[in-house]
């Protein structure tokens, strides 16, 4: 594993610009936006966007596209944002100059020493490992390893995050974490200032918000890292040399370790304060103290996780009873980190079932209702439920698919989920046609539906850049009947991450 900032400039522009970088998600393997990116990037050709445009896309108000993926099945969504290719590309030439690249590396130097240590710089993959399966390695390395030790020293634990990090953000405070607050504001009209840039393309694809960042790619995670980059500096400065405290940042997670609880709220005070500064509070729903460091390391769906990761034959001796585990656990810790993994590891075990069981309708409504409670299982339970199905035969294997197909339907607002139902249900094998309202759906069974608004656009080349056909790369119909772990699991090693 490889940290971001050790990258060169030209290093860090090719990471930047790589699909996976751009929506950091999971999407099917004929889906890709690296084509577009590639194309966007051969026009503007090091430039920024500013020399194409006809009008100002700061006051249109669909530049990004944006989809949502549904958290529990009703009410708590998560928006994902794709950034106006044309604007990411512009502000990932501007960031990735070498200047400009030197400024930020030596500005986030400058944050590591103090309380506080960040445990979530960006990292990439140096092997076959995805770059988002070696960021969960680091996680686990760096967070929960160091949260054990700390128990060494301290005997009180103090958890907490900030609520919708992303959207709260004040994008004027990317300028005071590079250049710092007293010459930020001195140069707040200076359009050549590297923090103005970043905060000018923001803007210009949010509608000229000053509140909030796209949500979804590795580019966003940076900036955003920078910022609480800067949080911690203030927080260190304020604490100066105390030894009685430690706090591990991972993100918008704080741990914040002392001997008493008094001392523990006192520091959660001051980093609500200065999260203040920038526009992010923390999460009051999220904030509990726990008494037993070991205990309070470990998120508790992770520790009732461990109890259920031997889903084998000698803790329930059928598909079905395997299948109940997890729904029950699913049940008691709907849509978390750890039901993931389990159903990611289900899923690679499930591919041993060779016959058609009697049961085999029953299997696929309990492997269903897990996703339909959790729908961020959901590309794990494709698998097991392409694997299940696949066993019936001909008319069975539809009949099945449509009724999966007409029970995830009614999860509300939740595109991401149907991206990966067009994933499983219009394979050749199985044939079912699949009718969505999401656009990413549309583009591929042939449409051409607008996902960025490129109206202010004043290049025709530019334009074809951006056209949304290019985000298919192979045919949803071709697509294997049978989704292999591989294809959806993020990552083999470090089980126990989440």
């Amino acid at each position: 594993m490889k940290r971001l900032i050790d990258l060169s400039n030209e290093e860090a522009k090719s990471h930047f610009l790589k699909g996976s970088s751009y929506f950091n998600g999971d999407m099917p393997r004929y889906i890709s936006f690296e084509p577009m990116l590639a194309d966007v990037a051969g026009v503007l050709n090091g430039g920024t966007f500013s020399q194409f445009k006809a009008e100002n896309p700061a006051e249109l108000p669909d530049v990004n596209y944006n989809f949502i993926a549904n958290k529990d099945g009703k009410f708590a969504w998560r928006p994902y944002e794709l950034m106006h290719p044309a604007i990411y590309v512009s502000l990932v030439n501007v960031i990735c100059e070498e200047e400009n690249w030197a400024l930020i590396k030596s500005r986030i130097a400058e944050f590591e020493d103090g309380v506080i240590d960040c445990c979530s710089a960006p990292v990439m993959s140096v092997d076959n490992q995805t770059d988002v399966a070696t960021q969960i390695k680091s996680w686990w390395q760096a967070v929960e390893q160091r949260s054990l030790k700390y128990s060494l020293e301290f005997s009180h634990l103090l958890h907490t995050d900030v609520t919708d990090c992303y959207g709260s953000l004040y994008t004027h405070s990317i300028a005071w974490a590079i250049h710092g607050l007293e010459h930020a504001k001195q140069n707040k009209t200076k359009k050549s200032l590297l923090g103005n840039k970043i905060d000018f393309h923001i803007q210009s694809s949010r509608y000229g918000q000053t509140n909030g960042i796209a949500q979804g790619s590795v580019l966003m995670d940076f900036i955003a890292e920078l910022v609480l980059g800067y949080v911690d500096q203030l927080i260190n400065t304020e604490l100066g040399e105390c030894t009685d405290i430690r706090i591990l940042r991972y993100r918008d997670d704080y741990r914040i370790f002392a001997n008493s609880d008094e001392r523990a709220e006192s520091v959660l005070k001051l980093v609500s304060d200065k999260l203040r500064t920038v526009g992010m509070k923390l999460g009051v729903s999220k904030t509990f103290a726990c008494r037993n460091v070991v205990e309070g390391s470990v998120k508790p769906d992770k520790l009732a996780g461990i109890e259920l990761q031997d889903l084998g034959t000698a803790n329930a001796k059928t598909i079905q009873k395997q299948l109940m585990r997890l729904h029950s656990f699913g049940q008691r810790h709907p849509n978390s980190g750890a039901l993931r993994r389990l159903m990611g590891d289900f899923h690679s075990n499930v591919s041993g079932q060779s016959d058609a069981p009697d049961d085999l309708e029953v299997q696929v409504a309990i492997a269903t209702d897990i996703a339909y409670v959790s729908p961020a299982t959901f590309p794990a339970v494709a698998g097991v439920l392409s694997h299940l199905i696949a066993l019936a035969p001909g008319d069975e294997k539809q009949r099945l698919w449509k009724m999966v197909r007409d029970k995830m339907k009614r999860v509300p607002y939740n595109g991401y989920l149907e991206i990966w139902l067009q994933r499983v249900t219009q394979p050749q094998a199985v044939g079912i046609e699949f009718v969505s309202d999401e656009p990413i759906c549309q583009i591929v069974n042939g449409g051409d539906p607008q996902l960025w608004d490129c109206g202010w656009i004043a290049s025709d080349d530019l334009k074809k850049a951006i056209d949304v056909k290019k985000l298919v790369v192979a045919d949803v119909s071709e697509a294997a009947e049978i989704i292999q772990p591989e294809e959806i699991e993020l990552f083999k090693q470090n089980a126990l991450a989440y």
